[in-house]
């Protein structure tokens, strides 16, 4: 057996539908397309979501809400995580992310006061909760607000 014996199963493969190519092809004279009506004109289609004069469901569905593009929105870190840094390091946003506790695309950052905090740490941070600022002052740490 050779390469050029190798041929598909006959009926396993299915001329192309040539349309509008003259009487020869089989479809030529209205090209498949029937006899006048909107089908058989140029152009002759319907939009999507058309439902044939009916309102179409995306016009009956009530629209819902507005995200503003300006809205800050902060990546929420609670004390109880920054427990695993040594005592006395400096946590900033490039260490919060290493860390895996912000994503990469965070853009700001705020501190929460969840859990406890016994170790003094700096912490840099564009917002603290009026308590995870008291209970890091207490722990012997600063919180460093950075400007927005």
């Amino acid at each position: 057996m050779k390469i050029s014996d190798l041929a598909p199963r006959p009926g396993s493969r299915k001329k192309e539908k040539r349309i509008g190519r003259g009487p020869g092809s089989g479809h030529g004279k209205t090209a498949t397309k029937g006899h006048k009506g909107q089908a058989a004109r140029s152009g002759g289609t319907k939009a999507p979501g058309f439902e044939g004069g009916q309102q179409p469901l995306i016009r009956r569905v009530p629209k819902v809400g507005f995200i503003s593009p300006f809205k800050r929105r902060y990546a929420l870190v609670h004390l109880s995580q920054l427990e695993r840094f040594d005592q006395g390091q400096t946590v900033d946003i490039p260490c919060l992310i290493e860390a895996g506790l912000v994503k990469k695309s965070v853009q700001w950052v705020k501190v929460l006061s969840d859990g406890e905090i016994t170790k003094p740490l700096i912490i840099s941070a564009h917002r603290f909760s009026g308590g995870a600022t008291k209970k890091i002052v207490a722990a012997g740490g600063e919180a460093r607000v950075l400007s927005v």
